[in-house]
């Protein structure tokens, strides 16, 4: 019986997510275990994201050349060697270049996405970003529950476990994950130059997009590396209960991705969706600056989660239609870059704003979703089909 390739991504995206899902939430508490401070916390979730920085366009170039499968090969390969980092790192500096190591290594959701774009045509692209999606979520979900129940029996357990996780995803992946377009599709993509995919990138409707996937993901990116802080401080939060929060996060975005975004796109477009997410986003992160009961907390990060399940895969399916077939790659993993410059500006800034309280990250954060959802309602366009 022929797989679905898309089945067979969503397996090999979850498995990966669900390893990463697992370290994120204690990621910051093992650091402080090391004697972190709050910057430096900051700097350890930040470092990975500025490895992508770089790394993205270049990924996602080599599997435009080369294929999507052996970059996301690459990707598990090096998303196993960091979980091992992360356990047997001797110092907080070995803990923050095992963090490095795994954002250079970080491929697989420019790959994944360009993979997407491969095996889709224009009117279901959106609705294949929102399964690659749900995989995240769904890693989300699964991935924190299980992190911090590990960790209730050893810091390094969820590590060495997520570790494991990724040497299986590996062995599958090699067997089951299928190249989805033959070498002589790719021919094409080899003679094109670096220079055309920056004429690519600069035309005026990718570079609005990218702006918007930059302020979106920044936004994101605020709260993910301030939730565990600001949930140990505001709520006396440790890291079981935060990691079962971002597994409540994780189920909405699984429910809104992998299945509301599929039936709404058709009846409303991207654009719409990407407009009333990140207002969203906005409204959401202002609940959460204000919250002072953990049951209000839960409705503010809802919202949150809504939205960001709403505009991520429609933004990303916007970027994907804007760019040429032999470009794919190139063009998300540039757009992956910017959501990195993102993750890099996001933990840094939030962790630097909760010197002045826990909901300050939260304030900056609507502020700026607020501006993103003004600009996306004046700029973003929906292409004609």
């Amino acid at each position: 019986m022929k797989r679905s390739p898309l089945a067979v991504l969503f397996l090999t995206v979850f498995l990966d997510l669900l390893g990463f899902g697992m370290v994120i939430p204690i990621l910051p508490l093992y650091g402080k275990m090391m004697h972190a401070s709050d910057i430096g916390t900051g700097l350890l979730l930040a470092i990975y994201s500025i490895m992508q920085l770089f790394f993205s366009p270049i990924w996602g170039r080599l599997s435009d050349r080369h294929g999507r499968r052996p970059v996301l090969l690459i990707s598990i390969l090096g998303s196993c060697g960091s979980q091992l980092g992360f356990a047997l790192a001797p110092s907080f500096t070995w803990l923050v270049i095992a963090r490095g190591f795994a954002g250079v290594c970080g491929a697989n959701v420019t790959a994944a996405q360009a993979y997407i774009a491969d095996v889709t045509d224009a009117k279901s692209r959106a609705a294949g970003m929102g399964m690659l999606g749900a995989a995240f979520g769904m890693g989300f979900v699964f991935g924190p529950a299980m992190g911090g129940f590990l960790s209730q029996y050893s810091p390094t357990l969820p590590f060495f476990v997520a570790a494991a996780l990724a040497a299986i995803n590996f062995i599958l992946a090699c067997f089951i994950l299928k190249e989805p377009r033959p070498a002589a599709e790719r021919t094409a993509a080899r003679t094109l130059t670096w220079d055309g995919l920056v004429r690519t990138v600069t035309t005026p409707r990718l570079i609005v997009l990218m702006v918007l996937f930059f302020v979106i993901t920044f936004g994101f990116a605020n709260l993910e590396g301030t939730f565990s802080l600001y949930l140990e401080r505001q709520f006396n939060y440790g890291r079981r209960e935060t990691s079962y929060l971002f597994a409540y996060i994780g189920v909405i975005m699984v429910l809104v991705q992998g299945g509301l975004v599929r039936r709404l796109v058709p009846r409303v477009g991207e654009r719409k969706l990407v407009i009333i997410g990140t207002g969203l986003m906005g409204v959401g992160f202002l609940m959460q600056y204000a919250a002072q009961s953990i049951g209000f907390l839960f409705v503010a990060v809802a919202i949150v989660a809504v939205g960001n399940g709403l505009n991520t895969p429609s933004l990303s399916s916007l970027i994907s239609r804007s760019a040429s077939g032999d470009h794919q790659g190139g063009v998300l993993g540039v757009s992956q870059a910017c959501g990195a410059l993102a993750r890099v500006a996001g933990p840094i800034i939030g962790t630097w704003t909760l010197a002045y309280g826990p909901t300050m990250p939260y304030m900056t954060g609507g502020i700026a979703m607020m501006v993103g959802c003004l600009f996306a309602t004046a700029f973003v366009r929906q292409p004609v089909e």
